[in-house]
């Protein structure tokens, strides 16, 4: 029993990483396709956070900016999973 949670805590791990480089490798090659700077992509993310921020609770740990490009196209795609919704008094005092 011992084994297995052993072997489950570190090929899960080992999944996440790889995972974690691919992201990140794909996420470089769209830049370059892209010709878009990273600190040009960095603005873009720290400003889209901050509107969507005053509107929803997001879990800043798990959002996700993209670069993907297809042939006729590259699009920016931002996965942000929202804790919760803001109550309208709290829009309005942000």
């Amino acid at each position: 029993m011992l084994n297995e949670i052993i072997e489950k805590l570190f090929s899960k791990n080992t999944n996440s990483s790889r995972n974690e480089v691919k992201r990140r490798l794909k996420l470089v090659i769209a830049h370059d396709r892209a010709d878009i700077n990273p600190e040009t992509i960095e603005a873009m993310r720290k400003e889209i956070m901050e509107v969507v921020s005053r509107y929803v609770e997001i879990d800043d740990s798990d959002s996700e900016f993209l670069l993907e490009n297809s042939q006729r196209a590259t699009a920016l795609v931002a996965n942000l999973p929202i804790r919760r919704i803001k109550a309208k008094s709290d829009i309005q005092n942000s």
